[in-house]
């Protein structure tokens, strides 16, 4: 019987295996390698696939609902000007913190473009408003002052510049929609200054015109008079 082998980097003695046992163990060894070989191909087959895959990506999905109809208003609008304007909104929400001791602060800044609609509302004109002489084919009008008739944000071309929240600041979710209404009160008071207004009433003028003379009047008078005004 053989003695204990002594390992130079252990302290404990090892027995050398008998050529049987040797023998067993390596058909074991074996065994398992074999095993282990057909775990890890069966799993690479399955994984193979999902490391392959592309990664998931986000889809936004509009449900289409019912939409209501609440009322229909026939309009007598002549458009004559239509005014393009670009405002740049800076906004920010302070806010107190630690009692008063911060002060934190949540800010953007956008860029608005928006189009402002200008025009007569002819269905401001009376009765009075019109009058035609036969003889001298002299047609006289009294119109309303141009007026505003929509103001309107470029969702295309209007976006946030810059969006900063300070550390302890709560972000406001109805801060762009604040900005956004600034905007359009901005464009709407930019695009009346000026000789907008004048310009309006020439082209209104002009169209005005040009249809009562196919309607065979010899010359068209116009009077101006301000929105809310009485005839005369």
């Amino acid at each position: 019987m053989e003695g204990p082998l002594q390992d130079p980097y252990a302290s404990v003695a090892v027995h050398a295996p008998r050529p049987r046992a040797q023998a067993g163990r390596a058909l074991r060894i074996a065994l398992l390698a074999v095993a282990l070989f057909a775990s890890v191909g069966v799993g690479a087959l399955v994984v193979a696939p999902r490391l392959g895959a592309p990664a998931p990506s986000s889809v936004i999905v509009a449900r289409p609902s019912p939409a209501l109809l609440i009322a229909i208003r026939d309009l007598s609008r002549l458009e004559t000007t239509e005014v393009h304007v670009e405002k740049v909104v800076d906004l920010a929400d302070r806010q107190s913190r630690l009692f008063g001791l911060v002060q934190a602060t949540d800010a953007l800044l956008l860029v608005a473009v928006g189009h402002v609609t200008i025009g007569v509302d002819l269905a401001r004109i009376g009765e009075g408003d019109i009058a035609m002489d036969p003889e001298t084919g002299v047609a006289r009008l009294t119109l309303p002052a141009p007026e505003v008739f929509s103001t309107r944000l470029d969702d295309d071309e209007t976006y946030v510049y810059t969006r900063a929240t300070s550390l302890l600041a709560r972000r406001n979710e109805q801060l762009e929609a604040r900005a956004r209404k600034e905007a359009t009160a901005a464009i709407e008071k930019a695009a009346l200054e000026g000789n907008v207004m004048v310009r309006a009433k020439a082209q209104a003028e002009r169209q005005i015109t040009a249809l009562a003379t196919q309607l065979g009047a010899k010359r068209v008078e116009i009077r101006w008079r301000e929105v809310g005004g009485g005839g005369g």
